[in-house]
């Protein structure tokens, strides 16, 4: 498997399903939304986008099996496979409501082994993406993670939940510390785009819980051919399908301190 090609395949798929996305999104109406469950939205962008995406990465790699965000294929994931792990449309909420954070996420992977990885950021056509061993790319310039080495330098992403609010106050008081302990902290709204910036040396690091594999394997592999450090709150390497995530360049082992003393 010629994993360098097969990315430059992948990126114009994506790039095709980004296509779609923003010729969409100057026609939205908010009647057109549906809800999965308590907050979690979605629209037939998502579908189609997510259809799009599944009918050109199965031409491309037709051994490989999917897990994807919106289930459109109607498979059984299997997450020990050759797996195309897609969300079509990260950051669902902030395209309905207008606002140009969100992207589409692909990452191919053998098993938790990532293999490859696509975010494109239509809004900025911002295409980032890597493959194993090859490091990490944005707009064919390469990315490295930030030089930042202490949380106290460190501008750091998250997310709030939006379900399973029994762990609230606990993520607030985490909040609430990083706010004092950094330069700053910043919610976009869509996970992968948080990884990518990551990766790109934007944001020095990123945490989250409640993640999906889709919302985080693109970015992951980013990140560590970027140079940077990814586990889970326990600072192991539970995080592609156990939900939660810590990503970070220098300051990783702090942030992993403050997150598990405090969750």
């Amino acid at each position: 498997m010629n994993l360098e090609q097969l990315t430059q395949q992948t990126i114009e798929i994506v790039r095709q399903a980004s296509s779609f996305i923003q010729q969409e999104a100057a026609l939205f109406s908010r009647d057109k939304i549906e809800y999965k469950d308590l907050n979690n939205l979605v629209s037939y962008v998502d579908k189609e986008a997510e259809k799009l995406l599944v009918a050109g990465l199965n031409a491309l790699l037709p051994e490989a099996s999917f897990i994807t965000e919106e289930g459109t294929t109607g498979q059984e994931p299997d997450p020990s496979a050759l797996n195309w792990i897609i969300d079509p449309l990260d950051g669902t909420t902030n395209f309905i409501h207008g606002i140009p954070v969100y992207c589409v996420s692909v990452g191919l992977a053998r098993g938790k082994e990532l293999l490859l990885g696509v975010i494109h950021e239509p809004s900025l056509n911002e295409m980032f993406y890597a493959w194993q061993g090859g490091g990490a790319w944005c707009n064919g310039k390469p990315m490295k993670v930030s030089n930042v080495e202490s949380l106290a330098d460190s501008l750091i992403a998250t997310g709030f939940p939006y379900y399973k609010f029994e762990k609230q106050k606990r993520y607030m008081y985490i909040l609430e510390l990083l706010m004092q302990k950094t330069h700053g902290i910043r919610r976009m709204g869509a996970a992968a785009v948080d990884l990518a910036y990551v990766a790109a040396g934007r944001f020095d690091g990123f945490y989250e819980y409640n993640l999906n594999s889709w919302d985080m394997a693109a970015g992951v592999l980013m990140i560590k051919e970027a140079g940077g450090t990814v586990t889970d709150f326990n600072g192991g390497d539970n995080y592609l399908f156990g939900g939660d995530i810590i990503a970070a360049a220098g300051g990783h082992k702090e942030l992993v301190e403050v997150i598990r003393e405090n969750f």
